[in-house]
């Protein structure tokens, strides 16, 4: 009993220090979670990924600009799909229609990351995101509509949406023309999301940017639940670990003296 009871506190004292961590790593990771004013404070100058909800920011929320839906982002995309010239297809190549981008938007308004308890604890304004020339995944798509290419003798269809588009027409219009496309996204207030930048302070307010390094990134997801729970549930593990295995180590210990 005496030996395994030494075998026992010297797992303990291994598993000690990494109980430890973990459980200031849970801490640490949700602190960040609940976006609290105090802690993210400290964290300016870092690169971090923040998981929460997305509120409108300073200016309030946004119409997209294709279909005015409301949002706190939005992008849109033009493409035009045309047939390749005979000239541009190899020789015994199948001809396949083809497209590309003419347009393409990111909304730049500042909006804010909010904890998905309903807010930012404490006191102290939501974390800001800034999402010029930002990568955005899985937004939500609200507008894909086709427009026919005018045809001789017959009337043009409405295209309503072409003086909506944001920015210049861009690019050599090759081949054929098909069709005109349009698509456009949005970031909705209240969507669950994860920002991957760096933190800085602007003017009292902390900003989520790009790393110098890279782009901003910003994540549509399902929830942010699971994760946080299996971080907490891994932390207690290891605590619990060690110690029962403190305990049992020192009584089998004392009991084979």
């Amino acid at each position: 009993m005496l030996a395994i009871g030494a075998v026992l506190l010297a797992g303990a004292a291994i598993l000690a220090p990494v109980a430890v961590t973990a459980v200031r790593g849970w801490l640490r990771r949700r602190a960040a979670a609940d976006l609290r004013p105090e802690t993210m404070a400290s964290r300016a100058g870092e690169t971090l990924s923040l998981r929460g909800t997305a509120v409108p920011g300073p200016a309030g929320a946004l119409e997209s600009r294709l279909v005015s839906s409301e949002c706190v982002w939005h992008g849109h995309e033009v493409r035009r799909h045309y047939w390749p010239l005979p000239r541009d297809v190899g020789e015994g190549d199948t001809v396949e229609r083809t497209y590309d981008p003419i347009a393409e938007y990111g909304s730049t308004d500042p909006f804010g990351i909010a904890s998905p308890a309903g807010g930012p604890r404490g006191r102290g304004r939501p974390v800001l995101v800034d999402p010029t020339d930002a990568e955005v995944a899985g937004p939500d798509m609200c507008l894909q509509r086709v427009v026919q290419r005018p045809q001789r003798g017959v009337p043009a269809p409405a295209d309503d949406l072409l003086p909506r588009v944001k920015g210049q027409i861009v690019g050599l219009f090759r081949g054929e023309t098909i069709e005109f496309e349009y698509r456009e996204w949005v970031l909705r207030p209240g969507a669950p999301i994860t920002v991957h930048g760096a933190l800085e302070e602007r003017g009292g307010a902390l900003v989520l940017t790009a790393p110098s390094d890279g782009r901003l990134r910003i994540e549509q997801h399902g929830t942010t639940a699971p994760e946080a729970r299996g971080g907490a549930a891994g932390a207690l593990l290891l605590s619990a670990a060690a110690g029962l295995a403190a305990v049992a180590g020192l009584v089998l210990v004392l009991a084979g003296l």
